[in-house]
């Protein structure tokens, strides 16, 4: 298997893909997986991987979980971002992550979609940001050769509409699942 693709195993990891697949339509869990793919092809871009907090464990974790607001387990009483922090930080700590580890996973969860403040924070929260809008077409910080391969692998669906669908759904359930100004407020107003 090519280095690229390979996807953490362990405990964790193996939780996380899991509950991703389970609770979150097939496309959401793939665009996921490939979040995680391109964050670790921009942290060996940038030499991240060799900086002390790199912990691929815990950006698997951060990108696999990151749509966990988008899928079944999610109440929709609140923004997605942070109902997938939630329900992430309660996965990590029953695997026994320390609070401190599980407090950057719950950040870069509850800040991946927050354009311009994401990129500020910490490497971790940074590199789940980046992951995730790779995948959206957002940034260009992966090569085209890696790109086509993870796209091989991972297909993404010709109808790029499977998240912005995903949020407006979650966005109808309560006013407090689509706050002012937020990503899903945006996007609920936009269809209405």
């Amino acid at each position: 298997m090519n280095d690229v693709l390979t996807l953490p195993a362990g405990p964790l990891a193996e939780a996380s893909l899991r509950l991703a697949q389970e609770s979150e339509s097939a496309p959401i869990a793939g665009h996921s997986v490939r979040s995680f793919l391109f964050a670790r092809l921009v942290a060996r871009r940038e030499g991240s991987v060799t900086d002390a907090a790199y912990d691929e464990d815990l950006l698997f974790a951060a990108c696999v979980l990151h749509d966990l607001g988008l899928g079944s387990r999610a109440a929709g009483r609140a923004r997605f971002e942070v109902e997938g922090a939630d329900l992430a930080a309660a996965v990590l700590t029953e695997h026994g992550v320390a609070a401190a580890d599980v407090g950057r996973v719950w950040e870069a969860i509850a800040l991946h979609s927050s354009l311009g403040i994401a990129d500020r924070c910490g490497l971790l929260t940074s590199l789940t940001h980046r992951g995730v809008f790779t995948d959206a077409g957002r940034f260009a910080d992966v090569d085209a050769d890696s790109l086509r391969e993870v796209y091989a692998a991972y297909p993404r669906p010709a109808d790029n509409r499977f998240l912005q669908d995903a949020i407006v759904a979650h966005a109808a359930r309560s006013t407090a699942a689509a706050p002012p100004y937020s990503v899903a407020a945006e996007l609920l107003r936009q269809r209405g």
